[in-house]
């Protein structure tokens, strides 16, 4: 796992996860296991994340406590299954937010069928329509959509952040041209602490919410 600070971002992420010996991290559930492996199966478009960034998905819930998550971006369920895993461990609960209404579909049964129903609740629709509609704040937001819409998506969602909550982006090593507003937001808000991870190359943002 490699660590990148383009500007001397603070490392949160990066210690936390570098002193995670491998040996601890815990066993998938071989229910849990099945879907998953079913779903990369099945991933012709490449929309999931990789097993190591969801690996790291699940440590970060489990790190942070989360109790109170949110994904947008849902696709297949794949990266819902890793945060409903680490909420298990927590106690907390996950709403994860597709807009193509058969990913939907897909996401809600294999939900079901790794045995996280309980824990994770799949919403079909525009999440800009959506996420007004939720009730709360949130402690930890994953988000996975349509790149050029990083930006909007943070503004969107940051106010609900609890503080001390974890703002965690996908894809922003290798589609990172695709987001320069979003990255520069990370680089200087004055309530971020922000590092960038890279468990499979794809590159992970993990910003803290002062």
């Amino acid at each position: 796992m490699a660590c990148r600070r383009p500007i001397a971002w603070f490392s949160l992420a990066c210690a936390l996860w570098a002193a995670a010996p491998a040996q601890a991290d815990p066993p998938v559930p071989r229910t849990s296991d099945l879907v998953l492996t079913r779903i990369k199966a099945a991933d012709t478009g490449q929309l999931a994340v990789s097993e190591e960034d969801g690996r790291f998905l699940r440590f970060l819930v489990v790190s942070k406590g989360a109790k109170r998550a949110l994904e947008i971006g849902g696709a297949s369920g794949y990266s819902a299954i890793w945060i409903g895993l680490g909420l298990r461990e927590t106690g907390g609960r996950l709403v994860t937010i597709e807009f193509d209404p058969a990913r939907a579909r897909d996401a809600e049964a294999n939900v079901r069928a790794a045995g996280l129903s309980d824990v994770v609740t799949v919403v079909a629709g525009d999440a800009f329509a959506a996420i007004p509609r939720l009730p709360g704040t949130f402690d930890f937001v994953f988000l996975d959509a349509w790149k050029r819409d990083y930006q909007r998506f943070f503004e969107l969602v940051f106010p609900r952040l609890d503080v001390g909550g974890f703002f965690v982006a996908h894809n922003v090593v290798n589609k990172a041209s695709e987001m320069g507003d979003f990255l520069e937001t990370l680089r200087s808000h004055p309530r971020l602490r922000s590092a960038i991870v890279s468990p499979s190359g794809e590159g992970v943002s993990v910003s803290l919410k002062r």
